[in-house]
């Protein structure tokens, strides 16, 4: 006897000749369900029913919702599945499988069972896999009905309210891979392949592939980063600047470094002259720094510091103690900067290059290794329609040429979103420097780290925002299959991404502070604000915040949503569904279950290859700037492999299973990201680093340009060196300016002739050797990328021979 709300219903036994099935109805109630008719040709056990649709009780006073029900499930009927119907207090529940013949036929178009090929005939048919099962029904649970409509089409309609694949004997999972307690073991990839499919498999076996990965690039990264402190005591860049007893004062001595007169600088950027150290002391206490424009009231150091609100009230500023700035990015703007750099380039190759063989030796393993998608998809859509019509491979320029104009209108956007974040960071410092004067000294800081929040919220908002967008183009671009589909989609929406989270950072690498002018012409924003500069101890500084930031906000905040978020929701159904009365069938308690889990879609493994791959692009695209990038991501794929694990398992409904033997498109982005590295940290070491201004004053400028001496230090007045002068009498209204009698020039970090302000010759002479070292750099780089995909080979010898033989044995049993 079964139970629907809670009266009895009559299950009659099948007859004994003709069709076989049973009625199931209610009392004469007129919301009850229809009459349905449940074919009874194998017992009906719980573990035979693999997939689930929903339905809710109003459906059945409709009747247009109702007939529409029962015109696609007597289509399934039809098509050789069967159905079960159950209720409860709210929903009415339909279990669907598959008749064998389905499976037959499905084994027949393929020419070859799941399995290896039997050398002979089998006494019993080889059983086909529960995740083959699932996704044949769910391939033609998804297609078009004779009325034109789709599975998808009746939920937006709400004639189904969802549908989803049963969750059956996850324990052996559970136990051995969705626990915390095993983040150290390895993981059973074999178990997720046969009860997530392949793709999910796969998935994980790059993710653990990756993390193992991670450890050596962690490790030499931690080196570089800790050999800055091995080299700190012996930087002369550290022994140029030491604080004072009343403010910090950088030492900038001649370029012989054995004698002449020694300058103290107004902070690290901006030296003065006039008058010994002491003396400049005393003046400190009762005279401001120069200012950073013309007529400006509250006074700063040469181009360090915001136009102030239009009051012209004269105000002093005491420098801040920035004198660690430039000591703290010597750790990670060092010699080793450039080596690690290299390293990272030749790591992502054999990273990838491992991976290939990897992969083959997994999918050799599962008898996929031929496995062709093309003829899968045909297969099942001839079982699906037998009288199923090949769609031809097709090319549209007017489509291309659409798509591209509105993907570059949207980088455009994502480009325009981190000039956005440039006004927000300028109007945010001017507005803290009025409002809240007493934290004067920490406004940069706050600047730069409310404005890497700011963007970690435009990523989140841009992500839907892309993703909707990459969806809409891949419709207008009418893809010929899923898959098609998919690749098309993954290439739209990773473009979108990489733009989303890299263009601020390209920005500040790139672009910021060598567009503001400089002191006695500095570009303002509206007329009124100054440009944002980079640190005081350089853009690498900014740079490494930034990446700090982000890294941390993403794979912190992201990681607890990603777990709280389903959890969460989890336990709301729960609650809902337990406020109703709780079922005695076992069966339909198991439907219920499955059904308070969250429910998946096309992207739930999507965006976890998604954001694997982002975090591959932050690990290696600016890997000079922020060493510590391998060690935060291997610490967060440990966490990452087992929340995944715990979310597929126990917090959401099962995934459809689906063939794959490769990681398909993300294989190359992987590759792209790594072209993008070489690029960016070259660019990074010439453009942003000291290292090549260093290099060039060592053994063009410096003291060791005739030659090295022991006693010497090759850097010795290199801040000196790299400080421009300018004078006081040149500021268009100095009068104005209090103290500034007292001083006759000031210093600020660039490079310009002290005559017109124009750029100098050694600028350009920077500039050339910085371009000359960007396309070595690149050169080099991506020839050992080369010669490392080549000495190692995609595809293992032992796979080779062991495909082969299988051919050889083919061949030799067609013969005889």
């Amino acid at each position: 006897m079964l139970f629907c709300r809670n009266k009895p219903l009559l299950c009659l036994p099948p007859q004994p000749q003709g069709e076989e099935s049973l009625q199931i109805w209610e009392g004469s109630e007129g919301d009850s369900f229809p009459m349905m008719e449940i074919s009874t040709c194998e017992t009906e056990a719980s573990e035979q029913w693999e997939y689930v649709l929903v339905a809710d009780h109003r459906t059945q006073r409709n009747p247009r919702q109702a007939r529409q029900q029962q015109q696609f499930l007597e289509e399934l009927k039809g098509k050789g599945f069967h159905y079960k119907v159950i209720e409860d207090q709210e929903k009415i529940f339909f279990g669907i499988r598959a008749d064998s013949r389905i499976f037959d036929l499905y084994r027949t178009l393929l020419m070859e069972p799941e399995g290896p090929v039997p050398r002979v005939e089998p006494a019993r048919p080889i059983p086909i896999l529960a995740t083959t099962r699932i996704r044949i029904i769910n391939f033609v649970l998804n297609s078009k009905t004779a009325n034109g409509d789709t599975l998808d089409d009746l939920v937006k309609d709400g004639v189904f309210e969802t549908r989803f694949a049963l969750h059956k004997g996850p324990e052996a999972l559970e136990k051995t891979w969705a626990q915390w307690r095993n983040m150290v073991h390895k993981q059973p990839i074999d178990a997720i392949r046969d009860y997530f499919g392949e793709k999910v498999a796969l998935y994980f076996a790059w993710l653990g592939w990756y993390t193992c990965m991670l450890v050596p690039a962690a490790a030499v990264g931690l080196i570089i980063f800790l050999s800055g402190f091995a080299l700190f005591e012996a930087s002369q860049i550290r022994r140029s600047v030491r604080p004072t007893t009343s403010f910090c004062a950088l030492v900038v001595t001649t370029a012989a470094g054995t004698s002449g007169s020694r300058t103290p600088a107004l902070l690290p950027r901006f030296a003065a002259s006039g008058g010994p150290l002491q003396a400049l002391h005393t003046l400190w206490e009762g005279w401001p720094a120069c200012p950073s424009g013309e007529g400006e009231a509250e006074l700063s150091p040469c181009r360090a510091g915001l136009t102030p609100p239009p009051e012209h009230k004269v105000g002093r500023r005491r420098p801040s103690p920035t004198c660690p700035s430039p000591q703290l990015t010597h750790l990670f703007d060092n010699e080793g900067t450039v080596l690690f750099a290299i390293f990272m380039a030749l790591w992502a190759t054999v990273f990838l290059e491992i991976w290939k063989r990897q992969r083959a030796r997994v999918v050799l393993h599962w008898d996929l290794y031929g496995w062709d998608e093309d003829q899968e998809e045909m297969a099942l859509e001839l079982i699906n329609c037998p009288n199923y019509q090949l769609r031809p491979h097709q090319h549209s320029y007017l489509r291309s040429t659409i798509i591209l104009i509105l993907s570059l209108f949207m980088i455009c956007l994502m480009i325009g979103m981190a000039h956005v974040l440039v006004v927000y960071r300028v109007l945010a410092a001017a507005l803290l420097n009025s409002a809240l004067p007493f934290l004067e000294e920490q406004v940069t800081t706050t600047v730069v780290v409310t404005g890497a929040l700011v963007h970690y919220v435009t990523i989140v908002i841009m992500t839907k925002i892309n993703k909707c967008v990459a969806l809409k183009l891949c419709d207008f671009e009418k893809p010929r299959t899923f898959s098609e589909r998919e690749s098309k989609f993954t290439i739209k929406f990773f473009t979108l991404q990489f733009f989303a989270h890299f263009s601020s950072l390209i920005y500040i690498a790139f672009i910021l502070g060598r567009i503001n002018g400089h002191p006695g012409n500095l570009v303002l924003l509206a007329g009124q604000w100054k440009l944002e500069e980079c640190h005081l101890s350089g853009c690498m500084m900014d740079l490494f915040l930034q990446m700090a930031i982000i890294m941390g906000l993403k794979q912190t905040l992201s990681n607890c949503m990603e777990y709280l978020g389903p959890w969460l929701a989890h336990k709301c159904r729960l609650m809902r569904v337990k406020r109703g009365c709780r079922s005695w069938d076992p069966e339909l308690r198991d439907w219920e279950r499955n059904y308070c889990l969250n429910p998946v879609n096309t992207f739930s493994l999507f965006d976890e290859f998604m954001e694997m791959m982002i975090q591959y692009g932050f690990t290696t695209i600016f890997a000079a700037a922020f060493p510590l990038a391998p060690l935060l991501a291997l610490f967060s794929n440990l966490v990452e492999i087992r929340l995944d694990a715990i979310k597929m398992v126990t917090l959401r409904q099962r995934l459809v299973p689906r063939k794959a033997k490769d990681i398909g498109t993300w294989l190359q982005v992987l590759e792209t990201i790594g072209v993008l590295a070489v690029i960016a940290n070259g660019m990074v070491i010439a453009f942003t680093s000291e290292f090549i201004p260093r290099v060039v004053y060592k053994y063009h400028y410096g003291p060791c340009r005739q030659g090295a001496h022991p006693a010497v230090d090759c850097l010795t007045g290199y801040v000196n060196h790299s400080l421009s002068v300018f004078y006081t009498k040149d500021f268009q209204d100095p009068v104005h300016i209090e103290g500034s009698e007292n001083v006759t020039e000031c210093r600020y970090r660039d490079y310009r002739s002290a005559q017109d302000y124009n750029l100098s010759g050694q600028f350009w002479v920077l500039l050339a050797i910085r371009l000359a070292f960007l396309i070595l750099f690149e050169h080099v780089a991506l020839c050992i990328k080369l010669i490392a995909a080549w000495f190692v080979p995609d595809v293992p010898q032992s796979v080779k021979n062991k495909v082969l033989e299988e051919k050889y044995q083919t061949l030799r049993e067609k013969l005889w």
